[in-house]
């Protein structure tokens, strides 16, 4: 949010040091933020927590903007069993699927928002630390919080702006699908 009030700042200084006919030098532009457009309409009644889930990563990150229905980087869809899961085909890109049975159990802003942390580029964390959003479900279904940490944030807004090391960059593969974040649905007691 910073980095987004400093451009405009800059850009309003600019313009009255233009208008006075004073020359204002920029010494380093910054760098434009990405925006990932997501698609909802296949999302039934998950689109408002797509939104949610958006605004949460618009809110934590510098380099990039969420944006619905500008486009289809991100499609995400509704489905029953099977489990949520994310199919990410390139940093920014890919599908969300939200399984309404798991949603019924789990915290379905926490489901979107982990989900779309896949998208964005970070990798399971199993550790059942509900602090931790890439914890999925080890964080038990009591677990709501549908925040990324600000080590994870901080991960994301790196990728957006390319300062991660070709190593680091290299643990972090492309085009995956990631399954099993969410432990399988209860079976109803008999």
């Amino acid at each position: 949010m910073t980095s987004r009030l400093s451009r405009l700042v800059v850009a309003m200084i600019a313009t009255a040091g233009a208008t006075l006919g004073v020359t204002v030098a920029n010494p380093s532009p910054a760098s434009a933020a990405m925006t990932i457009c997501y698609n909802t309409s296949q999302a039934g009644s998950y689109a408002g927590t797509a939104n949610q889930a958006a605004s949460i990563w618009n809110n934590a990150t510098v380099n990039l903007t969420l944006s619905a229905n500008c486009g289809s980087n991100l499609r995400i869809y509704q489905i029953t069993g099977g489990g949520s899961y994310a199919v990410r085909t390139s940093l920014g890109n890919g599908r969300v699927y939200i399984d309404t049975q798991q949603a019924a159990q789990y915290s379905p802003l926490r489901i979107m928002t982990h989900e779309i942390g896949h998208i964005l580029g970070l990798p399971d964390n199993y550790n059942g630390n509900c602090a931790i959003l890439m914890s999925g479900g080890s964080a038990g279904t009591s677990c709501t919080n549908p925040y990324p940490s600000s080590a994870e944030a901080s991960r994301v807004s790196s990728l957006f702006a390319g300062t991660f090391s070709a190593t680091e960059r290299s643990t972090d593969r492309s085009a995956d699908i990631f399954r099993d974040s969410w432990p399988a649905t209860l079976a109803p007691v008999s």
